[in-house]
């Protein structure tokens, strides 16, 4: 058999960009159909694996298991009892979000594990185009806890629209502010291929300088607000090994842009930090509705020699602030988001401690 053209489980799992035990539960499943070589290896032609990426463009985000059951229904494939089970009540005096106690207790864990589609799968392909994007689902996880349906969720750092699309899959509305107009139209396309023709619509996609945008948002207008700013210059450094095989190879952005307005551009460490404060996240909880939350997606780097803790420094300087309008901010906790997925490089070695950081923090703070 042609290699090109055939391939092996292995081979079969990394053009589709997920696991060989997945694979095996398609294929006893029936979605796909390999072939035998005559020593009883399976062999998956690559115009059936093509086949079924086009299909499942079509597919909706199985992270929203309502979808998920209603797509088995629809295909009148076998719904696991485990789905069948009458879901329990919400609280009535549950004022927050859409959750049961039993899906409540657990999402008040003080981490979780980052979740992803796969390099190759389908609806992966915009995102990658970012040079920094955020998992939808992660951000997911933090809509289904801090909003009910139909309540609004704004992001002043929009950039491919994960933020929009987690709000478009669970009946959310999102207001998204990106200053480069690249990256907006990135997030409409995303929603219109990944979730929906004519979805972008019930959005609000604007592309402009949220210390611009901002300002004209009436108070209390949103009921959460969620977001992962620019973490300082990092992306503006020399391109390592890792950025020269991920994306400078494949034609990828490494930067955000050159734009003096992106904060990402920001020579000094101090200033950006007054800024993202003072410009930008003081003026979202100005917006944010009273008793509302606001979480921020960060991570402390390295620039140079100097390990900067950029989640204590955005802590002490938000934490007990006043906010415009009335209320202060009031730090709820810290989520630590592992990414157990990312390689360990040998950074330092045999001299000194330089450490791998695989997390990332979500600052939960209330206006109150």
């Amino acid at each position: 058999m042609d290699n090109k053209t055939f391939l092996s489980t292995k081979e079969a799992a990394a053009y589709l960009g997920i696991s060989t035990s997945t694979v095996y539960r398609m294929v006893k499943k029936g979605i796909l159909n390999p072939s035998k070589t005559p020593g009883g290896h399976r062999r998956y032609s690559t115009s059936m694996l093509d086949r079924f990426k086009e299909e499942s463009k079509m597919i909706k985000s199985t992270q929203v298991p309502s979808l998920y059951k209603e797509e088995l229904e629809i295909n009148n494939q076998p719904v696991s009892k485990k789905d069948n089970k009458k879901k329990k009540e919400v609280d009535p005096r549950n004022k927050l979000n859409d959750l049961t106690g039993t899906e409540w207790l657990p999402a008040t864990k003080s981490y979780f594990y980052q979740k992803g589609l796969g390099a190759k799968h389908p609806h992966a392909q915009i995102e990658r185009e970012h040079p920094a994007p955020f998992s939808f689902q992660d951000i997911e996880s933090l809509i289904l806890f801090f909003t009910k349906e139909n309540m609004k969720v704004l992001d002043p750092f929009g950039g491919v629209g994960s933020t929009a699309k987690a709000c478009a899959l669970n009946n959310r509305i999102c207001t998204s502010i990106e200053l480069q107009e690249k990256w907006n139209n990135l997030a409409v396309k995303r929603l219109e291929t990944e979730v929906g023709t004519g979805v972008s619509d019930k959005h609000e996609f604007i592309v402009g300088d949220s210390r611009e945008i901002l300002p004209t948002i009436e108070n209390n207008s949103f009921d959460f607000m969620v977001t992962s700013p620019p973490y300082w210059m990092i992306l503006n450094k020399k391109a390592d090994h890792k950025v020269k095989k991920g994306r400078v190879s494949k034609n990828l952005a490494t930067n955000y842009s050159n734009d003096e307005a992106d904060l990402s551009n920001i020579d000094d460490y101090n200033e950006f930090l007054d800024i993202l404060v003072e410009e930008f996240f003081l003026e979202c909880a100005r917006v944010l509705k009273d008793k509302k939350y606001m979480c921020l997606v960060v991570s402390d780097f390295r620039h140079k020699s100097e390990y900067f803790s950029f989640h204590s420094d955005l802590i002490h300087k938000l934490n007990k602030r006043e906010v415009i309008g009335g209320g202060k901010l009031h730090l709820q906790g810290t989520k630590i988001l592992l990414q157990n997925h990312k390689s360990l490089l040998p950074y330092g070695y045999p001299f000194a401690y330089v450490e791998n950081i695989h997390h990332q923090y979500v600052l939960i703070f209330r206006k109150q």
